[in-house]
C-alpha cells in the first residue's frame, strides 16, 4: 500500500520513508508543499500523513483540498497539542491525530488501523471508476467505451474523475477550479471551459456526447 507524507522537516520525512519501507509500505514523500493535491492526484496513496505547519498552505487546507476529491485516509502529525487543534483537524476531515514527537510503534500501529478500518471490506487494487459503460483507467489517465479509447490531458482526467466520483451530484465550477489550480482567483474562467470542451469532445468520440450535463448557474453532474 502507498502512504503519502506531507511533512516539511526533511528529517522527520526521511524517517517516516524508511520506516514505512522496511514495514513494507510504499512512501511517497512531498516535496512541493504549494501543489500538494496535484501530488496526491498524481499518486492515489492509500493513506496520508499530514503536518499541520506546512510552508504556503497548512495542514488543514490540504486536508479540506484532498476531502472535495477522496475519502482516504489521513493522519495528522502536529507538536501542535491543544483540543483546539486536534478537534479541527477531525472537523476537517482527519481521520486520527499523532502528537510528536511520537513512537513509531504507536504510529504503525493507527495507520495499520485505519488501513484495516479503510480497506477491509473494498478491492485494494481497484484502479478503474466506471459508470455508464464509461471506464477511467486511475492507472494509465486514459477513457474507454467497449472498445473505443480516448487519451486524455491531466486536466481533462482530474475533471473527469471528481464528475465520476461524484455521480449524481453537482459539482460547482468553483469546486473544479479549486481541485485544479488550488485558488481559482489565478485562474481565467474560460481556462475550465476549454477544457471542459475538449472533454466531452472526446467522450463524443467514444459514442457518449451527454455523458456530461451542464446544471446552468450551477455546474456539471453525470448522472
Amino acid at each position: 500500500m502507498k502512504i503519502m507524507i506531507v511533512e516539511d522537516d526533511r528529517t522527520i520525512a526521511q524517517m517516516l520513508g524508511e520506516t514505512l519501507g522496511k514495514w513494507g509500505f510504499e512512501a511517497v514523500i512531498a516535496d512541493d508543499f504549494e501543489h500538494i493535491l496535484q501530488l496526491f492526484l498524481n499518486e492515489n496513496p492509500h493513506l496520508v500523513l499530514m503536518d499541520i505547519n506546512l510552508p504556503s498552505f497548512d495542514g488543514f487546507h490540504w486536508c479540506h483540498q484532498i476531502r472535495e476529491v477522496s475519502n482516504v485516509p489521513i493522519l495528522f502529525l502536529s507538536s501542535r497539542d491543544t483540543p483546539l487543534d486536534m478537534i479541527m483537524a477531525m472537523n476537517m476531515g482527519g481521520d486520527d491525530f499523532v502528537q510528536k514527537p511520537f513512537f513509531t510503534d504507536v504510529l504503525l500501529a493507527k495507520i495499520n488501523a485505519l488501513l484495516r478500518r479503510t480497506y477491509s471490506y473494498i478491492e485494494v487494487s481497484a484502479s478503474v471508476v466506471e459508470h455508464d459503460g464509461i471506464v477511467l483507467s486511475l492507472k494509465d489517465g486514459d477513457v474507454r467505451c467497449g472498445e473505443l479509447k480516448a487519451e486524455l490531458t491531466k486536466t481533462e482526467f482530474i475533471i473527469l474523475h471528481m464528475l465520476m466520483k461524484h455521480k449524481g451530484s453537482i459539482v460547482t465550477r468553483t469546486k473544479m477550479m479549486r481541485s485544479l489550480w488550488e485558488d481559482e482567483s489565478f485562474v481565467d474562467d474560460n481556462t475550465l471551459t476549454v477544457n471542459i470542451t475538449r472533454l466531452r469532445k472526446k467522450l463524443a468520440e467514444l459514442g457518449k456526447a451527454s455523458f456530461i450535463t451542464t446544471k446552468k448557474g450551477q455546474g456539471y453532474i453525470i448522472l
